[in-house]
């Protein structure tokens, strides 16, 4: 791999792996009455998708990226990933006290990326 998309790789990979992931974890939410059983065998079977994602992700990025950076890129990510998936699958609202908390991790994210003092 060479050139911007060893740059990109790990921005698509983790963002795939935020959405299989987001599904893992909260998108049995919308079938309350599911055996628990069942929603967490189908949740391991989305979250070894999102493990092929993630591992290749932090693996090919880490030639390019550091660890802390990775680990903050994926954490941004999962927030926009969750936000989505918050409105537009569980159908529950965003508020202000979200939206600035989301705010403050952005800015402890940006201070990650921010060239070393």
């Amino acid at each position: 791999m060479h050139g911007l998309w060893l740059w990109l790789a790990p921005v698509v990979l983790l963002s795939l792996s935020n959405i299989f992931m987001t599904f893992a974890w909260y998108g049995h939410l919308r079938f309350p009455h599911a055996a628990l059983w069942l929603v967490i065998l189908v949740s391991w079977g989305i979250a070894l998708i999102e493990y092929m994602l993630a591992v290749p992700a932090n693996r090919l990025g880490h030639r390019v990226y550091s660890a802390a950076e990775l680990k903050t890129m994926q954490e941004a990510i999962t927030l926009v990933v969750f936000a989505g998936f918050s409105v537009l699958y569980l159908k529950e609202p965003l508020t202000w006290n979200h939206a600035l908390g989301f705010s403050l991790i952005a800015a402890g994210a940006f201070v990650i990326f921010r060239a070393p003092l």
